[in-house]
């Protein structure tokens, strides 16, 4: 009885604070890829001087850092990593030891041991060297290396996220050429080994596998489930081929699709035939059927390599597809007296932010951190400070000086807006919002049944109507003046409304 009586008092005290708070409102919007997602181009690709992407990804090689006598020497990394903030985005590196076509890039220090001895064999077409998995000193070299380098590196801001693996493109496997673990593959004891020590070594930098690390044949993780408890992300480098439903979809189950909670998932573009890369971000149907926008939602994608898409789209659309991915933030309310302030923030995108991050009040920072604040979730979080007429960010200490965490405001968010292709019931519509006197797209009718569909102005006046049996349905806005309006589709008696933001 006390307990309740308690509750009911704190309750009371609680609703007289907030009652003497002033509500505040603010308009904003996020215009912007938002730092450490999205679409992400090569380094080296010649078209990422740009604000359509955030993220550059670079393969490196171990002995360009250590040497004959096995020092480290950072100067490629940090000349790389300088370079790609210069253009005021962030890096995703990965070791690889093995590529098709190539020597392994295991250090000479370890090449020139009398007992260490490489695989040479045909692997893609091309001769390839693969590492000597049988020596004891590659093993503890490279758990040295990724001690060293979490030490260098886990709290650069110039480094968003770190991908592991072995074999082939460190991707987790070897499809083609000599295939013996313990071999030219690292040893399931080793590779537990490997996973444990990583998860110690890198607190602030998330690191992943490849889904293909799904594979009982290459790895302890069917046997030893208990590895899936670590702290790491995945990433999918055949991400939307045709049949992704069946094996790629299959792997990320198998490391469970709550992991994005946690860590980040990400992938490439496939690369299985050329259709696939030309058509990876066409609208409305994607390569196969679906958007990128589908997919990013159902997987939670934070970053994906699509080095090959300039050739294929705008930057427009390429900007627009990295802007589906990872974390949005809006402010749904404030509260605010003159010490205190009460933000409730919700995360409209399609996966978590992975550093902390805080709501500030002219840099006064909230007390507790956006970090991992799922999609779809509210939270609120105090600040102390007023936030009336105040400056109010969102602040990260893994930001470059020149980036930054937008937010929307504490405006009504339009469906299309928020959402895009991600909740409608039945239909896409997009652009939204449209510039004034450009077309829409109603898309969904995959049966070509017969639709009616109407826009309303915001007062309820009926602006115009027709009805359609095509897939897609294109509109013109022309005769539209700019504001919020209503679609109304109606199927088989069935009547659907999506907000329409003209602009």
């Amino acid at each position: 009885m006390k307990n309740h009586l308690l509750f009911i008092l704190l309750m009371v005290l609680t609703f007289k604070v907030y009652s003497q708070f002033e509500d505040i409102s603010l308009e904003a919007e996020i215009t912007e890829v938002q730092p450490m997602t999205g679409i992400v181009l090569w380094n080296d690709s010649g078209n990422n001087n740009t604000d359509a992407i955030s993220l550059e990804f670079s393969y490196m090689l171990f002995d360009d850092i250590v040497n004959l006598n096995g020092a480290y020497h950072w100067d490629v990394t940090e000349n790389k990593l300088n370079d790609i903030a210069s253009r005021g985005h962030q890096a995703i590196f990965r070791f690889r030891y093995v590529y098709p076509g190539y020597e392994t890039s295991v250090p000479l220090s370890i090449k020139n041991l009398p007992d260490y001895n490489e695989t040479e064999g045909i692997s893609e077409g091309k001769t390839t060297w693969f590492p000597d998995w049988t020596h004891p000193a590659l093993e503890e070299f490279t758990l040295e290396f990724y001690t060293k380098f979490s030490e260098k590196y886990d709290n650069d801001p110039r480094l968003a996220f770190v991908q592991v693996g072995f074999g082939l493109w460190a991707e987790y496997h070897i499809y083609d050429g000599p295939n013996t673990i313990g071999v030219n593959f690292p040893s399931k004891e080793f590779q537990e080994r490997f996973f444990y020590h990583l998860d110690t070594s890198f607190i602030n930098i998330p690191w992943s596998i490849s889904i293909d690390a799904a594979d009982d044949y290459y790895t302890p993780f069917d046997a030893k489930p208990e590895l899936k408890d670590i702290k790491f992300g995945v990433f999918d480098d055949s991400f939307m081929h045709e049949n992704h439903s069946g094996y790629n979809t299959s792997n990320w189950n198998f490391f469970d699709r709550e992991r994005y909670k946690s860590s980040p998932a990400g992938g490439e573009f496939s690369y299985y035939t050329s259709y696939d890369q030309e058509h990876m971000l066409d609208l409305p149907d994607g390569p196969y059927g679906k958007p990128y926008e589908t997919f990013a939602d159902n997987f939670h994608i934070t970053y994906m390599i699509g080095n090959d898409q300039p050739r294929y789209q705008t930057m427009e659309r390429i900007k627009e597809a990295s802007m589906a991915s990872g974390y949005k933030f809006k402010i749904v309310s404030i509260k605010s007296d003159s010490d205190t302030s009460v933000f409730e923030i919700l995360n409209y995108g399609v996966a978590p932010i992975y550093y902390d991050a805080y709501i500030s009040v002219n840099g006064v920072r909230s007390s507790e951190s956006l970090k991992l604040l799922a999609p779809n979730e509210t939270k609120t979080y105090s600040v102390s400070a007023g936030a009336k007429d105040a400056d109010i960010t969102i602040e990260c200490d893994k930001l470059l000086e020149e980036q930054e965490i937008q937010y929307y405001g504490t405006q009504e968010l339009p469906t299309g807006y928020i959402d895009g292709f991600k909740k409608t019931p039945g239909y896409l519509l997009y652009p939204n919002p449209v510039n004034m006197g450009d077309f829409i797209n109603l898309s969904g009718n995959k049966n070509h049944e017969i639709i009616k569909y109407a826009i309303y102005d915001i007062q309820g006046k009926l602006e115009f109507s027709n009805r359609s049996t095509h897939e897609t349905v294109i509109i013109n806005t022309n005769n539209l003046n700019k504001g919020l309006y209503f679609i109304n589709v109606e199927q088989n008696n069935k009547i659907e409304t999506y907000k329409l933001v003209i602009l």
